[in-house]
């Protein structure tokens, strides 16, 4: 079975933002926006590419998706997160959207959490869901996310209601 990781740019005080630029993600009146780029790395680097070695599929919410569909087809052809965030399939989940656009896009329609659990019985590597906090929830909800240790000493966390 194919493991659902989850990965957030998450500050202490409960902020998820994207890691881009103070303009990228204003939402809730945020303006702090670009805070976490002072803190990648090369152990962060490291741990990407790790991350995104064992990753075959992407699994975005809404917002996330359309945020991630302006950026990545037009990234430098260097950037090694362009070279594997284009070419791979990708998952969306929507109640609005009528179709995706983006190379290597699909549409999730129906219940997400009854094809998430399809999606993690296919053969493959990990599905990485990027951001997308409210999709995110449903997904705990219907403990579909799985937790794991990071090799640089950080923890994954899931939250599993009793």
């Amino acid at each position: 079975m194919r493991m659902l990781r989850v990965i957030e740019f998450l500050s202490l005080d409960g902020v998820m933002q994207a890691p881009g630029t103070p303009e990228e993600d204003t939402e809730g009146g945020f303006q702090h926006g670009g805070w976490q780029r002072p803190y990648f790395d090369d152990v962060l680097g490291a741990t990407t590419a790790t991350g995104m070695a064992a990753t075959d599929a992407y699994l975005f919410g809404r917002k996330t998706y359309q945020a991630m569909a302006a950026y990545w087809p037009t990234a430098p052809d260097d950037d090694p997160h362009a070279q594997h965030l284009n070419p791979t399939p990708k998952y969306v989940a929507s109640r609005t959207l009528q179709g995706v656009e983006r190379q290597n896009a699909a549409l999730i329609k129906g219940d997400v959490a009854e094809e998430v659990a399809k999606l993690k019985e296919q053969p493959g590597k990990n599905i990485a869901v990027l951001g997308s906090g409210d999709l995110v929830q449903t997904l705990i909800r219907r403990d579909l996310v799985d937790s794991k240790a990071t090799s640089t000493g950080g923890v994954i966390l899931t939250y599993r209601p009793a």
